[in-house]
């Protein structure tokens, strides 16, 4: 009986750089989909894309193991020609970008966007926009009770007469601005919504105003409102504002989006 002994020399590094920027390509993704992380990221819709990829690269970095284990147990000389491709950069900066991007998504968690962001991004008017990628939300019909921050706002942007849901109940959940123009009186309870990814997610809010006495939460506090709608001039504007029964701090959920 005898063994194989390996014969070959060294592969050149890039053959084995290929092998580490996809698997920390498809581990990443992976950890992602595994730890529920994705949802910060990426609609639920388009989820699949990525859970898609993952096993690919994953796949695609077995094969290429496999491949450069074959080859190192072959003398140099039957080992194929390597094949020539024409980069925009040198080998060693492209696969090193990639490699160290996943790398720092490897050790680095996504977090939900907060009052900053939302300020940066025109909070001014979130109650104008209508994007969703679901428009069948807009007809839906939900006692006021039930309603989420979103479904209030597509429900004034079918009809934006603030003075036809005075009294009604609200009981939402968000987290709170603080817009500069604003009096300290008032806050704006807000959440994202996602469309496709992170990268296009706009803010949409409901104002607040404090009941005599109350403390103004600290911005991105997140916080269950209940109570009844009124209207009030707030910032030149005639909008709805909601007067609450309750502010209660609430833990930041799992997913933080609206869609």
């Amino acid at each position: 009986m005898t063994s194989r002994r390996f014969q070959g020399g060294p592969l050149p590094w890039f053959e084995f750089s290929d092998l580490l920027v996809l698997l920390a390509w498809g581990s990443l993704l992976l950890k992602y989909w595994l730890t529920g992380e994705l949802a910060v990221l990426l609609h639920p819709d388009y989820q699949w894309l990525s859970h898609s990829a993952a096993v690919v690269l994953l796949g695609l970095a077995g094969l290429q193991g496999w491949r450069l284990l074959t080859q190192m147990l072959q003398p140099p000389s039957r080992r194929p020609a390597l094949a020539q491709h024409i980069t925009l950069m040198p080998h060693r900066w492209s696969r090193g970008i990639l490699l160290a991007v996943a790398v720092a998504g490897l050790i680095y968690s996504p977090r939900p966007f907060t009052s900053d962001t939302a300020l940066q991004r025109g909070l001014t008017d979130t109650l104008s926009m209508t994007r969703s990628s679901r428009p069948q939300a807009f007809v839906r019909q939900a006692a006021p009770e039930e309603r989420t921050i979103i479904d209030w706002v597509r429900t004034l942007n079918v009809y934006p007469e603030p003075d036809a849901y005075g009294g009604q109940a609200v009981d939402v959940i968000g987290f709170v601005i603080h817009p500069p123009e604003w009096p300290d009186s008032h806050l704006m309870i807000a959440r994202f919504v996602l469309t496709c990814c992170a990268a296009d997610a706009y803010p949409v809010g409901l104002a607040v105003r404090l009941p005599t006495g109350q403390a103004l939460p600290a911005a991105d506090t997140w916080l269950r409102v209940t109570g009844q709608m009124t209207t009030e001039t707030l910032d030149g504007q005639r909008q709805l504002v909601v007067a609450p029964d309750r502010l209660r701090p609430v833990e930041e959920p799992a997913n933080p989006y609206e869609y």
